[in-house]
């Protein structure tokens, strides 16, 4: 008995520390306090964002013996202009008959593809109403690692599902389905699902920061956004043009080694090049110099270590101005001026 009364005195005379906090204590204010922001910031995101995001349903009509009009595929998107422009991936709405996009206020609308671009897996749709509900877009160059995000979509059918987590990583490359390099992806822990591709990846102020676009199956807290700074620029093409613009060559290659003797000779900035195998012919490489054999190591200044480096850089130039080429031909180096088209 006096060994407990003399632990119940010590424990009263304890102060508390993090790790023993008492009901009522500033401590646990202070958490709670913290609990009520976090929910408060997502609520306020889901509130202002959740109007724009809109449920995709894909139906096409074949004869194969289906069912006419029934449900091929499903997906989400969000609305980023007022006079209804739908962003979404290519692969929600790629080879589709017929779309069908449903707002959270209950509304239908038939839509209309804009245009497609597999080399991101972005795609604008449209649906005709001029009083829509758009979200704003951010700036995913701002994004840092930590930071809280919150995807919005229709996973498995599921309309208007919000899931939270953070920015895991930034700077990810996904393969797309031409097989090009998707540079700059963002990778979270937000759970996502079929369903929920398309939808928006939001920050704690509202700002679409990215485009939900995939997940690994059979892992858990990995998934991917498409950034929005890609985005706005796949948008502007899109809608001006229907299609992506980029510069076309005309020419098959591969990465390969350099001796090193040969790169320390000719003060060479990357380990490897970008050799020609096959050159089209009437194509641009073929009108302007450029032959079978040439190895590729720079471009306009700027290195060429790789097929995908080649890519990167076509899609940032515009078709029809002419363009600098660095080759190795011959143990020695040529500098070409060809004007690629479009392609």
């Amino acid at each position: 008995m006096e060994q407990a009364i003399q632990w119940i005195l010590h424990t009263e005379g304890r102060q508390s520390h993090p790790g023993n906090i008492e009901p009522g204590s500033g401590g646990e204010r202070r958490d709670r306090e913290l609990l009520d922001a976090y929910s408060r910031a997502v609520i306020g995101v889901v509130e202002s964002v959740g109007p724009s995001v809109v449920a995709i349903s894909v139906r096409k009509n074949r004869a194969t013996g289906r069912t006419e009009g029934q449900r091929d595929g499903a997906g989400s998107g969000v609305i980023i202009t007022p006079d209804g422009f739908v962003l979404t991936n290519n692969h929600v709405v790629e080879n589709s008959g017929a779309l069908e996009v449903s707002l959270t206020d209950g509304r239908s609308f038939s839509a209309q593809v804009i245009g497609t671009d597999a080399a991101t897996d972005l795609a604008v749709i449209r649906i005709a109403d001029g009083s829509l509900p758009a979200s704003e877009l951010g700036d995913s160059e701002l994004l840092k690692v930590g930071q809280l995000v919150i995807a919005i979509g229709n996973p498995l059918g599921f309309q208007s599902t919000v899931s939270a987590g953070v920015v895991s990583a930034l700077g990810r490359s996904l393969r797309s389905q031409t097989g090009r390099l998707i540079d700059g992806v963002i990778q979270t822990d937000v759970a996502l699902n079929p369903g929920n591709s398309g939808g928006p990846l939001v920050d704690s102020r509202g700002r679409v920061v990215g485009i939900n676009t995939a997940m690994i199956y059979m892992a858990q807290g990995i998934s991917f956004a498409i950034p929005i700074n890609t985005a706005r620029w796949v948008v502007t093409e899109l809608v001006m043009h229907g299609k992506v613009r980029r510069a076309y060559l005309g020419i098959g290659a591969q990465s390969r080694p350099v001796n090193r003797r040969i790169q320390h000779r000719l003060m060479l900035r990357n380990p490897t090049v970008v050799e020609v195998i096959t050159v089209e012919p009437g194509e641009p490489a073929e009108r302007d110099g450029l032959r079978p054999g040439d190895c590729i190591f720079d471009l306009n200044d700027s290195r060429v270590g790789s097929v995908d480096d080649l890519h990167r850089l076509l899609s940032e130039w515009r078709p029809g101005s002419t363009m600098r080429l660095s080759v190795l031909r011959s143990g020695r180096v040529e500098t070409l001026e060809i004007r690629p088209r479009e392609g």
